[in-house]
């Protein structure tokens, strides 16, 4: 997989050189290396010395090559507009932004060519509160520019999904269970795989469908 990644910054190069080490081919791109504190030690990671704003670099670097851009500099207008060069104007398939201030974690979505956007402050707070909340549908991630979410579940008391088989559940087009997290362990699910009280139940949803979801789950 080839993959480009847009600024130098300590979530750049640690991605780098991970990436990398998983055997995948790696293009960093940092307008300003004399300012980077630690470049990746990964020795197949190639870098490039230039602004990823703009259009000729993303020619140059031949982006409509890339199978993933990952816009992770530390500023949310440039990762905006490095994600709106690369989806419309190289077609890049996935494109995950990084989101700096929170607040502006609204525009990350398909209108600036944004797949994934990761706010490590919503994700915090996605992470507490799956960890605390039981018997509520939890948003975990955002995917497709915001049309479909990975979501949580753990199955409370009374909860209409227990002792019922994933099939039996009878979800709503727009809907997969992907996980069922079970006493430490993942669960593949199937079909007859049935749940019970304290299943935590990971599914992919699209918009429209998460309140259906919800009260096949959680209930009224």
């Amino acid at each position: 997989m080839r993959v480009v990644i847009a600024g130098a910054g300590a979530v750049g190069t640690f991605l780098a050189d991970d990436l990398a080490a998983s055997g995948h081919e790696v293009l960093l791109l940092e307008k300003n290396l004399d300012g980077v504190d630690k470049l990746p030690a990964a020795p197949n990671v190639e870098l490039l010395a230039a602004d990823a704003c703009e259009f000729e670099v993303l020619a140059r670097a031949d982006l409509d090559k890339a199978d993933v851009v990952v816009a992770a500099t530390g500023d949310d207008e440039d990762n905006l507009v490095i994600s709106l060069l690369a989806k419309q104007e190289f077609a890049v398939p996935r494109v995950i932004a990084r989101v700096n201030h929170p607040k502006n974690h609204w525009l990350f979505d398909e209108t600036w060519g944004v797949d994934i956007a990761v706010s490590t402050p919503h994700l915090l707070s996605a992470l507490v509160e799956e960890a605390v909340s039981v018997g509520s549908l939890v948003r975990l991630l955002r995917f497709e520019g915001g049309k479909a979410h990975l979501v949580e579940v753990t199955l409370a008391e009374g909860s209409p999904a227990t002792d019922r088989t994933i099939a039996g559940l009878d979800l709503p087009r727009g809907a997969t269970v992907v996980a069922v997290v079970r006493d430490g362990h993942v669960v593949v699910p199937r079909g007859d795989t049935s749940l019970g009280v304290g299943d935590e139940v990971l599914l992919l949803v699209t918009g429209e469908r998460e309140e259906e979801v919800r009260g096949l789950l959680v209930g009224p």
